[in-house]
């Protein structure tokens, strides 16, 4: 199960970067512009979904940070790259110190509004999974919106492309 669960995070950081590099072609001002969907904009939508990866990855660890990354955080598409690299490399980390049985565990955690929480990792790993897919469609759709479509962003594409 565990190689499971490597493979589908080695998809996710393969499609998040697929989505950064469509986004570096856009100007701040389209990168920050409203959309109707997602998290206000383009901006704020990556961060969203960066955010998601790390407070997850720390609940994890063993610590519930009491707030999420806000956009005003991470005010350039440069800072939103670097921390999500920091954060792959972070979550890389904490996969390879997984084995199969640590998938069962409980994980205790607060979420931001402090309420107390339990759940199987395996369960928590695959929400995030899911919650990256969800947003990162919308930031497909508002980059498709604005000219600079990340392709297709598929599983089987990444398999097919990264030998996974």
């Amino acid at each position: 199960m565990l190689d499971y669960f490597q493979t589908l995070y080695d998809y996710n950081s393969w499609a998040n970067r697929c989505i950064l590099q469509a986004t570096a072609g856009l100007s701040e001002a389209d990168q920050r512009a409203p959309m109707p969907y997602g998290h206000g904009s383009l901006h704020e939508t990556l961060v969203h979904i960066l955010g998601a990866e790390w407070i997850w990855r720390s609940r994890w660890q063993g610590v519930s940070p009491t707030a999420v990354l806000r956009a005003a955080d991470l005010p350039t598409l440069e800072a939103v790259r670097a921390r999500w690299q920091a954060e792959e490399q972070a979550m890389r980390a904490f996969l390879a110190g997984l084995r199969d049985e640590d998938l069962k565990r409980a994980v205790h955690y607060t979420n931001t509004r402090g309420e107390a929480h339990a759940a199987p990792l395996w369960q928590l790993m695959a929400h995030l999974l899911n919650h990256g897919t969800h947003h990162r469609s919308e930031a497909a759709a508002i980059l498709t919106a604005l000219g600079r479509s990340p392709g297709d962003l598929d599983l089987l594409v990444f398999v097919r492309l990264c030998g996974s």
